[in-house]
């Protein structure tokens, strides 16, 4: 890993009336518009999507980095995320993210140490840790 601070550089480009095109050296041009609940088409990622987006893959990319320091053997983890947009003082934001992982484990697995690493993974993920929101984890683990 590459010594702190790390600089991340986006840039976004659109005519009047067009969707926002986003892009980043290295990496394939994406596509954004305003969501339907903002006039926009709805068919399209936007900063809501990719902010929740942001959250669900930073929680995987965290529990694996976790899970490989703790030696943790693991057979597949799915995560899906719900933010809530509100206004707070007249300002819109998001102020909740519910973060709903379910996580398969091998055989002979211990699942108590498997919760622990997942708790952990929320507490450590740099996306919610730099949003002022609350964050609600609902963690399974299953063995297979």
């Amino acid at each position: 890993m590459d010594a702190f601070p790390h600089e991340y550089k986006v840039a976004a480009s659109a005519a009047s009336e067009s969707e926002i095109t986003l892009t980043a050296e290295g990496l394939e041009p994406l596509p954004s518009a305003a969501p339907a609940q903002f006039g926009g088409p709805g068919d399209r990622w936007s900063p809501e999507d990719l902010l929740v987006a942001s959250v669900a893959d930073c929680f995987i990319l965290t529990f694996r980095a976790i899970a490989k320091f703790s030696k943790l053997e693991w057979t597949s983890l799915e995560c899906s995320v719900t933010g809530v947009l509100d206004k707070v003082e007249r300002t819109p934001c998001f102020t909740a993210f519910e973060v709903n992982a379910k996580l398969q484990v091998p055989e002979g697995t211990d699942t108590n140490k498997a919760y622990k690493l997942l708790e952990k993974s929320e507490a450590s993920c740099l996306v919610t840790n730099s949003l002022k929101s609350s964050i609600t984890l609902n963690a399974e683990v299953t063995v297979s």
